[in-house]
């Protein structure tokens, strides 16, 4: 059970709105000691999710790594790299890179890793709600996606 209430607002002309009033507007009110998904977000992550939303419509090129065109580990190289961190070229080479955290676990800006057998072969940028930011495949473009597998894992880049 979630300890929230949802809210646009925490103030209203006279003040502090009561955790009722929050409530009858449909509101987000935080409870002392929760922190949902997308407020636990570091700041690096935060600015890479940014970033690669940013490059939305961005066409696929095999190798690219940006500014224009990307592969899906360019993509995600290049959104680290704009957000202060460093992350090796492949997607399987950031899989060993990163922290892995379990689904429960995962934040958004978080990347995720799709496996194959033994490998992995593509990653993405977590977005929350069960959707990665990536650069799919020739003749696609960077775009928002749901996760369409269980193959997945997540890493937590340091």
């Amino acid at each position: 059970m979630s300890a929230q209430l949802h809210t646009p607002f925490l103030l209203s002309r006279t003040g502090l709105v009561s955790a009722l009033t929050v409530a009858a507007v449909g509101g987000t009110l935080l409870a002392p000691g929760t922190a949902p998904e997308a407020h636990a977000v570091t700041s690096h992550a935060s600015k890479a999710l940014e970033v690669a939303q940013s490059k939305k419509g961005s066409p696929y090129r095999f190798g690219a790594t940006g500014p224009h065109r990307f592969d899906c580990s360019g993509l995600t190289l290049y959104s680290y790299k704009r957000a202060g961190k460093k992350l090796p070229r492949t997607a399987q080479q950031q899989y060993n890179r990163t922290r892995h955290v379990g689904a429960s676990q995962r934040q958004r800006g978080d990347l995720v890793f799709f496996h194959s057998g033994g490998s992995v072969y593509h990653v993405g940028i977590y977005a929350g709600s069960g959707r990665i930011w990536h650069s799919p495949k020739t003749g696609d473009v960077v775009r928002l996606a749901r996760i369409w597998t269980k193959s997945v894992s997540y890493g937590r880049v340091r």
